[in-house]
């Protein structure tokens, strides 16, 4: 992806989708990129919401959980994405940064056994990550997101800091952390600003979620690896893809790769978790 006057382009040299808000301000020179949960039922229902005067928010970027992205506002302009916000001595991130929003439902309750969003959608345990957000104490569901949509985000926010030199990218859980929980738990934020500000490698982490059988090729055909079938929540680390088959590696408790082999890929989700900084080596710690 690259950015020409301040609009996103996408893999094939064409602009992304505009839905033009009319909730934005002045002119912006950004500092920071910060990452969002939308919290709502769909991307298309969030670009609505936010192109609606009467929501009086707005962001520059809608991800949907397919990868595909619509602009809402040029990046030289001020979206309302932030509100009462601070970082590193800026008050007011609305003026200072650039805002993407993920399609995600953010938190979840379990009623009777079954994961519900505040607005009524019943999600399953495959797409739930059970986990203690960074300002709480006290693990709940949190809706999971999805390959396509976390390698578009990193492709949108590579683009996005190569073009105005960002500092840093943020969550708005960092810049207003008494009010705010997104992006949250699920999100692989140490791995994804690491990819984005190129201070790792720009590898995406998983896990799986259900028993999996790990193969010697991309195929259900291919011979079944000794250690089949794999436990829900085994970590994994993207090696390459082919089709609905992915190449990973298969982590232990300190972050080495034990073992090689091909997944399928609609039973892994990104990983809410990091290697510290080599890819061999140090242990994992919880991300976001």
């Amino acid at each position: 992806m690259e950015i020409r006057n301040h609009r996103l382009q996408g893999n094939d040299g064409k602009a992304v989708e505009f839905a033009a808000s009319p909730n934005t301000g002045g002119r912006l020179k950004p500092q920071y990129l910060v990452m969002h949960y939308t919290a709502g039922r769909s991307a298309r229902s969030s670009v609505g919401w936010l192109t609606d005067r009467r929501s009086r928010a707005s962001a520059h970027l809608v991800i949907a959980r397919d990868g595909t992205v619509t602009q809402l506002v040029p990046f030289n302009k001020v979206a309302w994405h932030a509100g009462l916000s601070r970082w590193e001595g800026l008050v007011g991130l609305n003026a200072h940064s650039i805002g993407i929003e993920l399609d995600n439902a953010g938190p979840l309750a379990l009623q009777a056994g079954i994961w519900r969003a505040w607005f009524g959608t019943e999600y399953p345990d495959a797409e739930v990550v059970e986990a203690v957000h960074k300002n709480e104490t006290e693990a709940r569901g949190w809706h999971a997101f999805r390959e396509k949509q976390i390698a578009a985000a990193v492709a949108a926010a590579q683009a996005i800091v190569g073009k105005y030199g960002l500092k840093d990218v943020v969550g708005h859980d960092d810049i207003a952390p008494d009010r705010k929980t997104d992006p949250g738990p699920a999100f692989p934020m140490q791995n994804f600003r690491a990819a984005v500000m190129g201070r790792a490698e720009e590898t995406l982490l998983f896990e799986t979620v259900t028993r999996l059988n790990i193969r010697s090729g991309p195929g259900a055909t291919f011979e079944k690896l000794d250690a089949s079938p794999l436990a829900p929540g085994t970590r994994l680390m993207l090696n390459r893809t082919e089709g609905d088959w992915r190449n990973v590696d298969v982590l232990d408790g300190d972050g080495t790769p034990v073992l090689s082999g091909w997944v399928h890929g609609a039973y892994i989700r990104v990983g809410a978790w990091r290697l510290h900084s080599s890819r061999h080596a140090n242990p994992c710690e919880p991300g976001g």
